[in-house]
């Protein structure tokens, strides 16, 4: 690709990606219904990392501080997933924690995910385990970060190590998260230059095919997907990207919906000035999101990987949606997609507590609202999405 289509592709990367972070029947027998985190943004005590050093360089609303310190309080978010009554605890293994330099692993902090998946499973959760969340090692970031042709190796003998370490639980697998805005992000923030734009799409997607083999040679009955952030509109393109290119390698298609474009609803472009709570939901777009795959992607499952709603800092909405509404009303959509013939497995929201918003304390999408600005307890206080959760988890219906 040249040049001139490199910045053209990522001009469209940054303006498309610019709107997103996301009677029925009931759900079928073997739905799983799951929460979503991910390592950096909840963990806090964070390594040097390309995000680390996004945080620290003045270029973000917030630094990342403590997070809310799922590091230290993991098995209590844990037992408030399970209290729900989900099967699916998602979390990230951070490349950067577990290798901090290139000839060193770190075997405390393994034991900690060790810690972390045992803990899942004795509430009888399922682990779905992210091997990356847009984080890499700051020693990647000084080679270079995607842009480094030595960048897909290391990132596969990481994926080595936690793949044969968790070969036995059960897991899902997500290997890459959201990767069209993973690129976005390291543009924005200065990972990449547009000219890269192809090299690390190149690098993703030999990672997740190189990810899938290696987990199907340990594990043969794993199932492997990436989840992609969908943008109506754009998306057909922007899977030729990514998805396109690995879809014989997926087990299944991962979904992350936030927000859709209708008529007489253009509010997604407040998105784009990170007013995240200003973009009025969209529930029919999660379910046209199911069928435009159950259509492009035809045999393969479907599971709704993200799906959330923010506040600002905590404060009601001024559109007056509650996230108890926002979970009926978009789980009634998967519903009906179930029922006009989308082969949903699954659906996690996004997320279990508030957390760092890749920038910002602002954007808060937790069933637990955490003020991690002004709160040193980082006290979890239950939103009404916690009851309205459990009692749909607890109906399996909308």
């Amino acid at each position: 690709m040249n040049r001139v289509r490199a910045a053209v592709v990522a001009i469209a990367l940054i303006l498309t990606a610019s709107i997103l972070p996301t009677t029925a029947a009931a759900a079928p027998t073997g739905f799983l219904w799951g929460v979503s985190s991910s390592g950096f943004q909840s963990e806090g005590s964070s390594p040097d990392s390309n995000w680390s050093r996004y945080s620290a360089s003045g270029r973000t609303h917030d630094p990342i501080g403590a997070a809310v310190d799922f590091r230290h309080r993991y098995r209590e978010d844990i037992a408030r997933a399970a209290d729900l009554g989900v099967d699916v605890f998602r979390f990230s293994v951070e490349w950067a924690r577990v290798q901090p330099r290139p000839d060193h692993w770190d075997e405390t902090e393994f034991a900690y995910y060790d810690d972390v998946v045992a803990a899942i499973r004795e509430h009888g959760m399922t682990p779905m385990i992210t091997l990356d969340h847009w984080v890499y090692p700051g020693w990647i970031a000084d080679r270079g970060g995607w842009a480094d042709p030595g960048t897909v190796a290391a990132w596969l003998a990481n994926a080595e190590r936690v793949v044969a370490r968790y070969a036995n639980v059960g897991a899902l697998w997500v290997t890459v998260n959201e990767p069209t805005i993973y690129v976005r992000q390291e543009l924005t923030f200065g990972g990449l230059f547009p000219t890269d734009v192809p090299r690390m799409f190149d690098g993703l997607v030999a990672a997740h095919r190189g990810a899938y083999e290696l987990i199907h040679r340990h594990d043969p009955d794993a199932k492997v997907t990436s989840n992609v952030a969908y943008i109506p509109g754009a998306q057909t393109y922007l899977d030729t990207l990514f998805l396109d290119r690995v879809r014989d390698r997926l087990d299944f298609v991962g979904v992350d919906y936030y927000y859709g474009v209708e008529p007489g609803n253009l509010t997604a472009i407040h998105a784009a000035f990170d007013d995240f709570a200003a973009v009025r939901p969209h529930p029919q777009g999660l379910h046209d999101a199911l069928m435009d795959y159950t259509r492009r992607y035809p045999g393969l499952p479907l599971y709704v990987v993200e799906n959330g709603m923010p506040t600002a800092d905590g404060a009601p909405r001024p559109d007056g949606w509650t996230r108890s509404r926002h979970l009926r009303e978009h789980v009634a959509a998967v519903a009906r997609a179930i029922d006009d013939g989308a082969p949903v497995f699954g659906y996690n929201y996004w997320s279990l507590t508030d957390n760092y918003e890749w920038g910002s304390y602002t954007p808060r999408f937790g069933l637990y609202t955490v003020d991690a600005r002004t709160d040193p307890t980082l006290t979890r206080r239950p939103t009404d999405g916690v009851e309205a959760y459990r009692a749909i988890v607890g109906g399996g219906a909308p």
